[in-house]
């Protein structure tokens, strides 16, 4: 009896490399992510970490290797792609005259979220936000920006996030929030990848965790 296929990891990064001149961040980068679980990539300042996070997701150009998803390269220009991937990262920018709640709105409607006055709805309730709906983003303190940021990737489709230091600038409670938001996603189905340096959110929240200081 013919074996059936094993069924590939909902991301696969082989290999990869990301050099900038001489200086070499990234040599041979190796992994893989499963639906339902989560993957810290932890390390020193310098490891290369956000730079990983940038070439998986497409918003760097690797030097080589390859990045997969479902078993076919990943293309950030793609609409199976834009449809299952989730990137929230330090730099990400906010439409900065759209209060809170159109931004989100814009957001939901665009990946065409079904429901999407109730869905944005959730989420404000989700990340604490309700009472901040109506403000612009540069009115918001650092802390809920960061939720909004977050906010973005939750009313969207998704089957992968990708998480660049998402404790950033939150306080013990948001702490907390994130590491059960987290773990309700990876309950979901959904895979995360997340860098981060907070060692309790690794470890209420990885299943796995990549040391690139070791590599």
């Amino acid at each position: 009896m013919a074996k059936t296929p094993a069924t590939p990891p909902l991301l696969r990064v082989s290999d990869l490399h990301r050099s900038f001149g001489d200086l070499h961040v990234l040599q041979g980068l190796d992994l893989e992510l499963r639906s339902g679980e989560a993957l810290a990539l932890v390390g020193p300042n310098g490891a290369g970490k956000s730079t990983a996070l940038r070439c998986i997701a497409g918003a760097d150009q690797a030097t080589s290797g390859t990045v997969e998803l479902d078993g076919e390269p990943l293309d950030e220009r793609s609409a199976a792609t834009r449809r299952d991937l989730a990137v929230v990262m330090d730099d990400l920018d906010f439409f900065p005259d759209l209060s809170v709640v159109e931004h989100l709105n814009l957001l939901a409607r665009a990946h065409r979220v079904a429901g999407a006055d109730a869905v944005v709805d959730a989420v404000l309730a989700d990340v604490g936000l309700e009472h901040q709906a109506a403000q612009l983003p540069g009115t918001l303190s650092s802390g809920q920006r960061r939720r909004l940021a977050l906010a973005s990737a939750f009313v969207r489709p998704r089957r992968l996030l990708i998480l660049d230091e998402p404790e950033q600038r939150l306080d013990a409670a948001g702490l907390a929030w994130l590491a059960e938001r987290l773990n309700a996603e990876k309950a979901d189905g959904l895979g995360v990848l997340l860098v981060s340096h907070d060692a309790d959110l690794v470890e209420a929240v990885a299943d796995w965790i990549l040391d690139l200081g070791e590599l």
